[in-house]
């Protein structure tokens, strides 16, 4: 499958946009990831995204752990393999053991996740299905989060959505590793 839109290199980036790719790139073991590259042909648009997208994570309320897992959530749900393979290492630096991330991208149980992590997740399922919760999945949500935590949820999992449809819209490939 070829990329509906090239990757950019520094003269479609600019400077700055590229010098983020490969420092991503750095941080994640591979290539400058083609999610940056590609979607940093935008310029200012993908800055104010990317502000947007650093708010939700990983500088939001919820846990790294548990926006890891609410993203593996999305992504599995659909069937983002951009998303699931960008997210599987980030994931396991968050703190996810290799058995549960393998359990979340299986869409099986996983048992060592906690209560609240398990409402996380049955919401971003419920999420992602039918673009809504119903009052009992909203009442579960709310015993486990705060207001901020149930809102920033319902965007983290908007946002990953979204961005699944960027990602295999434009037939993004995984990136490669170093």
């Amino acid at each position: 499958m070829t990329a509906r839109i090239a990757p950019g290199g520094v003269k479609e980036l600019g400077p700055l946009g590229w010098g983020f790719s490969r420092a991503a790139g750095r941080v994640t073991g591979t290539e400058p990831p083609a999610i940056f590259t590609t979607l940093g042909r935008t310029k200012g648009l993908f800055a104010g995204w990317l502000h947007f997208a650093g708010r939700l994570m990983p500088f939001g309320s919820l846990e790294r752990r548990e926006s890891e897992m609410v993203i593996l959530t999305v992504a599995t749900e659909r069937g983002c393999e951009y998303e699931r393979e960008h997210h599987r290492l980030l994931g396991k630096r968050a703190g996810l053991t290799t058995a549960e991330i393998e359990g979340i991208l299986a869409d099986t149980v996983v048992d060592s996740l906690s209560d609240r992590e398990r409402v996380l997740r049955e919401s971003a399922q419920a999420l992602v299905r039918s673009k809504d919760l119903d009052d009992a999945q909203w009442e579960r949500l709310r015993s486990v989060t705060t207001e901020r935590e149930a809102i920033e949820l319902l965007l983290l999992v908007g946002h990953y959505d979204m961005l699944a449809t960027t990602l295999m819209t434009l037939r993004l490939e995984p990136d490669a590793h170093r």
